[in-house]
């Protein structure tokens, strides 16, 4: 009798990823993907970059043509998995069909938080999730059109600046009294707004959405505590909501902030049931409860980490994790976790477009941000690994070789560590 082999469900970054991480630790049973959509899997970083203003739509393929011919993988598009029955181990489809499986990987990543008053498929509303979504706002560009985005996250701030590049003019309505708080230190969010502005974004910050009215001219009117504005389309950018439903309703352990609960092997409560990316809620070193991480390098590493459990196989080392996001020209680099309370001392000057910030607790690296200085992080990387107090003086100072310094800093022991000098 065939194995039934492994069933992913869900086809994005994460999924092909591991399936091929899968073939590569030797597995030659069955691999069957189920995904929604109707594409491959492909990237979804360049979705609110490149794919909106590039003369030239780019490559999004996770993988390459050959490796799906090779590793002889089973993608069934637009299938759309409704129920999973742990007692049966079997996988029920919207249109009737049953997979078996020996085991099972939930890649199911995120969906976007939606608004009541600007719901999806609303003509001239805009959610970017999917390749046809950004497409559609692609299209929509095309018209120079006066344009309202809901939030000054990552997503919206790289929606705002793609926009503006395509001729757009654009308005940014953020709750928050600064961009990306919870994220960057405070110079760091006033530099990129002052960027923002010079660049001709309207910045509406500590400013809330009270409702929105379609106009007889197709124009939209938003509502807001301080006035009202018109806009041709608007772009709902308030975050991601992990897409746990299939494993909430199955009796998975699910996370008390959402996400399929998992351990440092990506394993469920389910010793047959395995899960990675962003439908995912982890227990990460100094943090009190399970967190998401909604990354491209997080959804990589855990599909590597989940295939190799799956296997019995040891999976990578767990890594520091890693953020960037492209603002306009700027190339922005974070390291580690943002946490409260922390302290950051500086090296470089904003005003120059090129500077590096460490984030610690007792001198402690625990949250670098980078901004144009990607190199610079790199080279410290291993500070935030070892996780042991460093000087922080020397790393403020320009002529600080930063690679010897790191070098330096992880040969000294704690105690020969001073006090770092404030920014």
């Amino acid at each position: 009798m065939t194995s039934p082999g492994i069933v992913i469900v869900g086809a994005g970054q994460a999924a092909a990823v591991a399936a091929h991480a899968l073939r590569e630790h030797g597995y030659r049973g069955r691999i069957t993907m189920l995904g929604r959509e109707r594409h491959r899997p492909y990237e979804r970083p360049p979705l609110s970059k490149a794919v909106l203003v590039a003369a030239e739509e780019p490559r999004l393929d996770v993988l390459a043509q050959d490796a799906w011919a090779l590793g002889d993988i089973d993608l069934r598009s637009c299938s759309d998995a409704v129920a999973l029955d742990l007692s049966k181990r079997q996988v029920r489809l919207a249109d009737g069909q049953v997979l078996p499986y020996d085991m099972c990987l939930i890649a199911t990543g995120g969906e976007a938080s939606t608004l009541a008053c600007a719901p999806a498929g609303r003509p001239h509303v805009h959610y970017v999730r999917t390749l046809d979504d950004a497409r559609r706002l692609r299209a929509a560009l095309q018209g120079k059109p006066r344009v309202a985005i809901l939030g000054g996250g990552f997503l919206g701030l790289e929606i705002a600046s793609s926009a503006l590049s395509a001729g757009a003019a654009v308005t940014v309505i953020e709750r928050a009294t600064s961009v990306l708080d919870r994220f960057l230190p405070p110079e760091a969010s006033a530099w990129l707004e002052s960027g923002l502005r010079q660049a001709g974004a309207r910045l509406l910050l500590g400013t809330a959405l009270e409702g929105v009215n379609a106009l007889p001219d197709g124009r939209m009117r938003l509502s807001t505590h301080a006035g009202d504005l018109e806009a041709d389309e608007i772009v709902v950018a308030i975050g991601l909501s992990p897409n746990d439903a299939l494993a909430r309703d199955a009796g998975l352990q699910i996370a008390a902030g959402g996400g399929v609960l998992v351990d440092a092997q990506c394993r469920t409560s389910d010793e047959h049931v395995f899960a990675c990316g962003d439908c995912t809620s982890q227990q990460r070193p100094g943090h009190a409860a399970p967190t998401r991480l909604e990354s491209w390098q997080n959804a990589n590493e855990q599909a590597r980490t989940a295939a190799a459990a799956m296997l019995g196989a040891t999976g990578p080392t767990p890594a520091v994790p890693w953020f960037w996001t492209d603002q306009g020209r700027h190339n922005i680099q974070m390291l580690g976790l943002p946490a409260p309370g922390l302290d950051y001392v500086r090296r470089g000057d904003p005003a120059t477009g090129k500077v590096l910030w460490i984030g610690h607790r007792g001198a402690v690296p625990l949250h670098g941000v980078a901004i144009n200085a990607g190199a610079d992080l790199r080279a410290i990387r291993p500070l935030f690994e070892q996780r042991q107090p460093v000087l922080l003086d020397e790393f403020q100072r320009d002529a600080t070789d930063l690679r010897a310094w790191a070098r330096q800093m992880r040969g000294s022991p704690p105690s020969t560590v001073q006090p770092p000098l404030r920014a």
